[in-house]
């Protein structure tokens, strides 16, 4: 059987209703993924495919999407199914004409209201991805430990079996031992995070409604997710407009931006390259001065 054909079973039967695949085109974008339209002529949907071994990465953003779909505070692509034969694995969602950019200040309200829905502890009930780099997601009573010990320490690990003597050199073990300090009168609530949230992750629908897709979902500090959008690119200003009319950001924020981007910028190198070495060395050299 064609993966198509397995396709259309599986999305028949998770729906319950027929659906024959008559096309299937493929949509650019990702870096990860192959990503297609598939469509029978009245309805479509929207499918990524993968090695077969990325089938936990896909059942992982499936209950990432139901998990922010089920609360309604802001647009995602609803999951429909997930699975894998023998050398695929798949992930089909609601297929969303999207168009254009969100109107900043409601993606702003939006965010702020997805993160005004918290739980008792930080991580999450499995582990997932950020990228295709394996992100953990122990549930923790302790933010700092868990920011620690399951973001940058697995990260500084990795580049240091990719070879970045360069970046380990510049200070990072005191860095994992002294941070402790930039969370001094601070303890941030366990918050629903998108946890990838860069301009390449948002969308709009024809009329300006904002969409969020490819979460590396978590609960922890919000300031995290508004961290990383002021990197690569950053959002437009109405954004963080709309975002402190809902629930303005901590004073403290400025200090904590650098030393959370820093998390993003490693992952970068390390699933990218060189390209962002001196990135993560002077951001490093930037939060080392604050603390």
């Amino acid at each position: 059987m064609s993966l198509w054909q397995h396709l259309s079973e599986q999305i028949s039967q998770h729906t319950q209703q027929h659906f024959e695949i008559h096309s299937h085109i493929a949509i650019s974008g990702g870096c990860i993924n192959e990503s297609y339209r598939l469509s029978d002529g009245k309805s479509s949907y929207f499918v990524k495919i993968n090695n077969a071994r990325h089938g936990d990465m896909f059942e992982a953003e499936a209950l990432s999407l139901k998990e922010i779909s089920d609360h309604s505070t802001i647009r995602t692509p609803r999951p429909v199914c997930f699975g894998q034969t023998s050398s695929q694995a798949f992930l089909v969602l609601e297929y969303l004409a999207l168009s254009g950019h969100p109107d900043p200040v409601i993606l702003g309200q939006q965010m702020a209201n997805m993160h005004n829905i918290t739980c008792r502890q930080y991580g999450w009930n499995r582990d997932n991805t950020i990228g295709s780099t394996p992100q953990q997601n122990k549930l923790s009573d302790d933010w700092v430990n868990f920011w620690r010990e399951q973001r940058l320490l697995p990260q500084l690990k990795l580049a240091e079996s990719n070879g970045y003597n360069q970046l380990l050199s510049c200070g990072t073990d005191r860095l994992l031992s002294d941070f402790d300090c930039l969370f001094e009168n601070y303890t941030p609530q366990a918050s629903m995070l998108h946890g990838d949230l860069w301009g390449g992750n948002v969308a709009a629908l024809v009329e300006s409604t904002p969409v969020i897709f490819d979460p590396a979902f978590y609960y922890g500090d919000r300031e995290t997710d508004i961290a990383m959008t002021q990197l690569f690119g950053g959002f437009e200003p109405l954004f963080y407009t709309g975002y402190n009319e809902v629930w303005p950001l901590n004073d403290g924020y400025t200090v904590r931006k650098n030393f959370y981007n820093l998390y993003h910028i490693i992952n970068h190198l390390n699933l990218f390259g060189n390209a962002y070495l001196k990135q993560a060395i002077t951001m490093t050299e930037c939060v080392l001065a604050e603390i």
